[in-house]
């Protein structure tokens, strides 16, 4: 979604990113970009350097939402990944949030495998104390080649061990996988290592979402030169059977309700798997309709 500058408001550059259940959230722009920003397949800061924004600027924010947003109870801390700011700074920005903000009951951000191993034990307990409630990871797969070929910087031994930091603090884990993100050859291989990944780092909430292609990024480039080629619809579905299939949790839910999927999922694991198994068989053999392409969005 894409966030109108309020000139005398709340002070927001260029795309304001969330994921879906933090819609109704206060979005806090904090930082301007990604920390990492060489995913093949994400054009979503092209063009921003990453910084982190003036204290000023984040505690004026911060002010206007005491006003003028009593009724959110909930904080999201933009962009990439908020995670990334030094611990002291991070705590003085939670601090405001409870001095001005007392209603709100939790505090949200995206994370990565680098910004989660930069931060001790004690002080990811730290932030789960100072209202810090759930991390956002994207994950996109568990294949190990793969992960390099999209410039993850990361290896699956790093992201599981990363994933279960987070649940060893004590703050909720959601993880995003990417359905297509293997092209057709290897969609199934992708989707076993995904699950097998899934299973071991055990998150709170696991979104997959279907890869869109997006004009100037290396994944399109690749698309249009012939290298990559995504599965067809048969075959995204064959692909979110088999990650769930393979996906064993301990007491977790699994969606796959974005608007780039095909067919919405939502399952609670293990209770759920058989259910949600079912679901897609009965899309694959034609007795569930598929959304229409037309309204499929990031």
């Amino acid at each position: 979604m894409e966030c109108a500058v309020e000139s005398e408001g709340m002070h927001y550059e260029g795309n304001c990113i969330r994921p879906p259940s933090e819609a109704y959230s206060i979005l806090l722009q904090v930082t301007v970009g990604c920390s990492h920003n060489k995913c093949t397949f994400c054009g979503t800061y092209t063009g921003k350097r990453f910084r982190i924004k003036e204290d000023r600027m984040i505690l004026s924010d911060i002010l206007f939402a005491s006003k003028y947003m009593k009724r959110q109870d909930r904080v999201f801390l933009m962009d990439g990944d908020a995670l990334i700011i030094p611990q002291k700074r991070l705590m003085w920005i939670l601090d405001r949030i409870r001095e001005h903000l007392p209603w709100v009951r939790r505090v949200g951000s995206y994370a990565n495998a680098k910004s989660i191993k930069m931060k001790s034990p004690e002080e990811l307990i730290q932030l789960k104390k100072n209202g810090l409630g759930i991390l956002y990871l994207g994950v996109e797969t568990g294949d190990a080649e793969l992960l390099k070929e999209i410039r993850k910087g990361t290896s699956a031994e790093n992201l599981i061990n990363m994933g279960r930091k987070v649940r060893d603090a004590g703050i909720k884990l959601s993880v995003t996988v990417l359905l297509g993100i293997a092209g057709r050859q290897r969609s199934l291989e992708h989707a076993r290592a995904t699950g097998e990944l899934l299973s071991a780092m055990d998150p709170n909430y696991v979104g997959a979402l279907t890869v869109m292609l997006i004009p100037g990024t290396p994944l399109y480039d690749d698309f249009e030169s012939g290298k990559f080629e995504l599965p067809d619809e048969r075959g995204f579905l064959l692909e979110l059977r088999e990650m769930i299939a393979h996906t064993n949790l301990s007491r977790g839910l699994f969606f796959s309700n974005h608007a780039s999927n095909y067919l919405p999922v939502k399952a609670r694991l293990p209770k759920g798997k058989q259910q949600a198994l079912d679901q897609i068989d009965g899309a694959l053999n034609g007795e569930i309709e598929l959304r229409p392409e037309w309204t499929r969005a990031l």
